[in-house]
């Protein structure tokens, strides 16, 4: 008897994985000294695409370029290439493979194998750092996700927790129920403030909060096993790759950050980056990684080159508002995250990128902007602005998506959006993030916007679809909802 794939027993829910964007794996190629492919033309393939959840909206908003997806389970495959031919995108590839026998399937600039390593074998580890190799463009850069240590031995603990209660439990459904019921049952085991119910505690939450589906594919799959990342950055280094960054810079409130932390991980690195990295991880406690990988023989800067910022294009999500004393202005991200400035020039360089926000401004023309308070590039402003960045305030980027700068008198939302907002809750924006849609008169809204309706149009077919809710509250929340859509990076620009 032929067993079945998991992943074709139980769908694992895709979406989109905004870290895996060529977009954002250019912009740290850049900050570490690499000349990574355009966006605009990338060659991209990924290995275990599932149903293209990830892929697909790549495909759709940067037409110019290629994309390649492969995975084991067949179903999968299968709903991915129904959503491509619904969508008539014609420069995307999705087919069933074992990772094991694919040769032969060209160079790459973009390799990206999200949440895999971490949960197959040792020889299927091996053979997916040797696709990255052997399908890596000379300047391309791969992304690999995976589960580290130290923080990895906590959820290896609960796991082997998990997995002893759910074993020889045939339906998935009641596995994941029995395995989660046993945690819970460890909890209550331990006193209230027990340092180990509380690790417990956070663990069970952290899966409570998450699809079921997520849980019974990783925390009770049949392999997985987190590493160090140094025995990471060795094995890359015995495939011929190196490492480059992680796909994000790190947090404000991250180790690296504190000064004696940094005198000690300096110290005892003696000028080795990796054992520098690994030490960072300890005061981590660092339980997952997404590690950028470039072929061995590239070139790539020990610290980041600031100097990169010129290259690239700037934007901003917060939203401004006026501050109290001798704050000008407060910023906020949509996460509540607040930011407060007494100086003119950070203040209008962030207004700038607010107005322009979903769009990002390109370098040159936001230093044009600039220039009439006297700000100059060079040391102290870019210091400015990787202080920004890290604070999550600015965005960096090579790529423009093709969102709007407005709204639009025939508003137009992507068709990945449309497509999506069908079947579930949520929809990939042009920005590759999920956005929640669980109203449904909101899936309904976005349904409407194919740019053949205005807002009279979009209002009349709104009150055919519910006649329930009075014209007055629906043309309330038109605008405002557009406005949303917009800023979420739903709707279409004009090109």
């Amino acid at each position: 008897m032929i067993e079945r794939d998991p992943y074709d027993a139980v769908a694992y829910p895709g979406h989109a994985y905004p870290d895996t964007h060529p977009d954002r794996m250019a912009v740290m190629g850049l900050l570490y000294g690499l000349e990574p492919a355009t966006v605009e033309h990338c060659r991209v393939l990924e290995i275990g695409s599932g149903d293209g959840a990830n892929l697909i909206p790549m495909a759709y908003a940067i037409p110019g370029g290629e994309f390649v997806g492969f995975d084991l389970a067949e179903l999968p495959v299968a709903r991915g290439q129904r959503r491509i031919r619904e969508l008539g995108l014609v420069n995307i590839r999705l087919f069933q493979a074992d990772l094991m026998d694919v040769r032969g399937l060209g160079q790459f600039d973009y390799v990206i194998a999200n949440g895999l390593y971490a949960w197959v074998p040792e020889s299927a580890r091996d053979r997916l750092l040797a696709i990255c190799r052997e399908h890596l463009a000379p300047n391309g850069l791969a992304f690999v996700s995976y589960n580290t240590l130290p923080g990895g031995h906590v959820r290896n603990m609960v796991r082997e927790m998990m997995f002893a209660q759910g074993a020889g439990i045939e339906d998935p459904g009641q596995k994941v129920a029995e395995a989660l019921g046993f945690l819970r049952l460890m909890v209550e085991a331990r006193a209230e403030g027990d340092p180990f119910r509380a690790v417990l505690e956070h663990e069970l939450k952290r899966m409570e909060q998450r699809d079921l589906r997520v849980v019974f594919h990783d925390e009770l799959a049949s392999a997985g096993r987190p590493v160090s990342f140094t025995e990471f950055a060795d094995h890359a280094r015995k495939n011929g790759l190196q490492y480059v960054s992680e796909s994000v810079l790190p947090p404000p409130n991250d180790p690296c950050f504190q000064r004696r932390i940094v005198d000690k991980a300096e110290e005892l690195a003696a000028g080795d980056r990796i054992v520098e990295e690994q030490i960072y991880d300890f005061a981590r406690m660092r339980m997952y990684r997404e590690t950028l990988l470039c072929h061995a023989d590239r070139a790539v800067s020990g610290e980041m080159c600031v100097e990169a910022f010129t290259r690239m294009r700037l934007a901003s999500q917060a939203t401004a508002s006026d501050g109290e004393g001798d704050v000008l202005r407060v910023f906020t991200l949509p996460g509540g995250i607040r930011m407060e400035s007494r100086h003119r020039n950070t203040v209008l360089l962030m207004e700038t990128l607010i107005e322009a926000w979903p769009r990002s401004v390109p370098f040159a023309e936001l230093m044009e902007t600039l220039g009439a308070s006297g700000v100059e590039a060079g040391g102290e402003f870019f210091k400015l602005l990787l202080q920004l960045v890290v604070a999550r305030m600015v965005e960096l980027h090579v790529w423009q998506a093709p969102v709007g700068g407005g709204m639009g008198e025939r508003p137009r939302a992507s068709a990945i959006a449309r497509q999506e907002a069908v079947a579930q809750e949520h929809a990939t924006t042009l920005l590759h993030a999920a956005l929640l849609l669980n109203d449904p008169l909101v899936r309904e809204f976005v349904l409407l916007l194919d740019g053949t309706r205005d807002r009279a149009e979009l209002l009349a077919a709104l009150r055919e679809k519910r006649p329930d809710l009075s014209e007055a509250n629906l043309a309330e929340g038109l605008e405002p909802t557009l406005r949303m859509l917009h800023r979420t990076g739903v709707l279409l620009g004009d090109g």
